[in-house]
């Protein structure tokens, strides 16, 4: 009895850019070109691999849409199992997207500064892949390391004083969540022997009272390392200066590894706390917490001058609302919340990207006069209108910021609009279920939220569009316009296709409030029998 090849596909997302990241050590960094094309390689083989899965898991071919792997045959919970479902699949598609935009952006200029890039960024690749995929709190945590260990050498990746800084407060902070991380899982392993994420879920109904607050207090202190991840307030401070100190397309990649944070948490939390004897567990904290979050991120986003800092805040909004979703506790909110995730985060990466091109026609000078002039007042009277052609550059630059601020705010007519008020719809809850003051607040401030970014994006186009005289084109490379262009296209290709992507995430969501499934699938998967070398034929 054998596995049939396409099972083995589970494995891939972490063993192929494993294998790529250390091929890559061993070439010379002068041969870029080369390096750079076996990255590229390595990284839209995951994409093909990541449709694969998500079309294996939305079809017949596993029953419950739920694929297991057991590494080294070993039946769970002994061994290491890998898990998919649609949940898993759709979010390493998004990475791998992600990846092959910020990947190609580096390729002129980004990549070629410093040594190990390319390594490094498949390493994290490795890393974010395996947290997606593993079932297994241990494993987690050795992915999770993986992932944080590449992120350390990409932040400082082209240093300077500002990166290090920045990348050194990434770094302390990041190693104290490690440390909780350790902590929690130490405590859950003492209470429940074991660290199977399905398993645990299964010995909840079996555990005494006394033991069950052991339990729920390591799931508290393994709960700090994701939120700190996900950026909830107080624990995202770290956020907003590391997004603008670092090179664009490692910051774009780091918009992706926040909600990592937030997929654990979900997949956890309702694996653990949907049902049985602890159920409802912590869903309050997490919905104040997401609250919290929103509201830090809308007074920091109109606070910000500075680009890189508004993305920043922009990706802890993102954080808040669906730390807020998660903890509302309501099945029919987390399909539209996925569906936020999924535009607020492509739109939020290519904010990220453009920054940096649109830096190209902000002198300091032209900055410091515009914000003089709207600090005190001056009336600048337009001469006579003339008209000038538009240079290509700079009306890409126009379309591409527009389109990132439709989307971010959640302005119509893009995906960021029909997030936005497919929330509000399940949270106003038109079937007859009364609203309560959380609700209220919560609507509030995503309304909020929005106009925070309007407010602050609609300055920082008119400073850097309007007020700035006498701007010449900037030099754009093919390979930094293609990957701004891509992301923002699927934010359009999103909005046409908002039914069929709700419908999907919706069957995504279904089963995640649905523990038992998942505890019969794992154990159920069976192992591999071989037959005696004298009975093979």
């Amino acid at each position: 009895m054998s596995l049939p090849w396409v099972q083995h596909l589970i494995l891939a997302p972490v063993l192929v850019p494993l294998l790529c990241g250390a091929l890559l050590i061993l070439i010379n960094e002068r041969r870029h070109e080369r390096k750079f094309f076996i990255n590229l390689v390595s990284t839209v083989s995951l994409l093909v691999t990541s449709l694969v899965l998500l079309y294996l898991s939305d079809s017949e071919y596993w029953p419950d849409g739920i694929g297991v792997y057991l590494s080294a045959n070993w039946a769970a919970p002994f061994g290491i199992v890998l898990l998919v479902d649609r949940l898993t699949a759709v979010m390493m598609l998004l990475t791998s997207v992600l990846a092959i935009a910020s990947l190609v952006f580096s390729m002129s200029r980004w990549s070629r500064i410093g040594v190990h890039f390319h390594s490094l960024f498949q390493f994290l690749l490795m890393g974010i892949n395996g947290a997606f995929l593993t079932n297994d709190l241990f494993n987690l945590f050795v992915f999770f390391e993986v992932m944080l260990a590449a992120s350390y050498g990409l932040v400082l990746h082209g240093y300077n004083t500002r990166r290090i800084r920045a990348g050194m407060q990434y770094i302390v902070v990041n190693l104290l969540a490690s440390f909780f991380f350790l902590i929690g899982v130490a405590l859950i392993y003492a209470t429940t022997g074991t660290l199977n994420m399905t398993d645990l879920a299964a010995r909840l109904d079996l555990l005494a009272a006394e033991d069950l607050v052991l339990l729920k207090v390591g799931v508290v202190i393994l709960a700090l390392a994701f939120l700190t991840k996900s950026a909830m307030w107080p624990l995202g401070f770290w956020l907003p200066t590391t997004y603008s100190a670092a090179s664009p397309p490692v910051a774009a990649m780091m918009v992706l590894m926040t909600k990592v944070g937030v997929y654990v948490l979900l997949r956890l939390w309702l694996l653990l706390f949907s049902d049985g004897p602890a159920a409802g567990f912590g869903f309050d904290l997490l919905l104040w917490g997401g609250l919290a979050t929103l509201a830090f991120g809308t007074i920091g986003l109109l606070a910000s001058q500075e680009p890189g800092r508004m993305a920043g805040y922009t990706a802890v909004i993102s954080s808040g609302t669906l730390l807020a979703a998660v903890g509302y506790g309501q099945p029919e909110l987390i399909n539209i919340a996925l569906f936020y995730m999924i535009s607020s985060t492509l739109a939020v990466a290519a904010f990220l990207l453009l920054i940096e091109l649109v830096e190209r026609i902000r002198t300091p000078g032209a900055a410091m006069l515009a914000l003089t002039m709207e600090a005190f007042a001056v009336d600048d009277k337009p001469d006579e209108p003339v008209g000038v052609p538009i240079p290509g550059a700079l009306a890409f630059l126009g379309l591409a910021f527009a389109g990132c601020a439709l989307v971010i705010t959640g302005l119509p007519p893009l995906s960021g609009f029909v997030a936005k008020f497919g929330l509000m719809h399940t949270l106003l809850n038109p079937e007859g279920m009364s609203t309560s003051m959380v609700t209220w607040l919560l609507l509030t401030l995503i309304v909020l939220s929005g106009l925070a970014g309007i407010i602050s994006l609609m300055r920082f186009g008119v400073r850097t569009f309007w007020a700035t005289k006498h701007t010449t084109a900037p030099h754009l490379q093919r390979s930094e316009v293609a990957p701004i262009t891509a992301l923002l296209l699927l934010c359009v290709l999103l909005t046409a296709q908002a039914g069929p992507t709700v419908a999907y995430l919706e069957r995504s969501a279904e089963p995640l409030h649905q523990p038992g499934l998942y505890i019969e699938r794992i154990e159920s998967a069976p192992v591999i029998t071989r037959e005696p070398l004298g009975e093979r034929t």
